[in-house]
């Protein structure tokens, strides 16, 4: 159960570590980034923005994989492309599934819909890591392990097995 947990935690917090990515945005600079929800993305294309919503659909090709916020596509409001040479800097996509997210960039117009093409791991950040949390709520973390159960040994301190 020990190791279940570990690698739980690991995977979330491996999909929020920073890449040395100079050319991405830095989290520094996010103060001056406005956020908006995926709806209004297209009203900010060629801008630097923070965009927000709930990872409804992924979608992995060959060489690319594809986040739809919101909505699956073809109804989605806003896509992340990921290129597969960047690819293994997220981790496993399909864990980001029902989760809230943001994503930092310049939002581009692709075939009249809005999408943000992630270059480095410092763009995503995953804002609740259970299916359970609603957007704008606390991040929810798994419960705590319990210690299995021991019967007391005559000098009352537990039996080590």
């Amino acid at each position: 159960m020990k190791t279940i947990l570990s690698i739980i935690m690991a995977s979330a917090f491996a999909i929020t570590l920073p890449a040395a990515d100079t050319n991405a945005p830095a989290n520094a600079g996010d103060a001056a980034l406005v956020k908006i929800g995926a709806l209004e993305a297209t009203s900010h294309y060629d801008q630097m923005m923070i965009v927000t919503g709930k990872v409804a659909q992924v979608t992995i090709r060959p060489s690319v994989t594809f986040l739809n916020l919101d909505q699956p596509y073809p109804d989605s409001p806003f896509a992340i492309v990921i290129i597969h040479g960047k690819s293994s800097y997220f981790g496993d996509a399909n864990a980001l599934k029902g989760k809230s997210i943001e994503i930092r960039g310049k939002i581009t117009n692709y075939h009249d819909k809005p999408e943000i093409v992630l270059n480095s791991t410092n763009q995503l950040t995953v804002l609740d890591f259970t299916n359970a949390a609603s957007p704008g709520s606390a991040p929810s973390m798994p419960p705590p392990v319990k210690a299995p159960s021991s019967s007391p040994s005559t000098n009352g301190l537990p039996e080590i097995m």
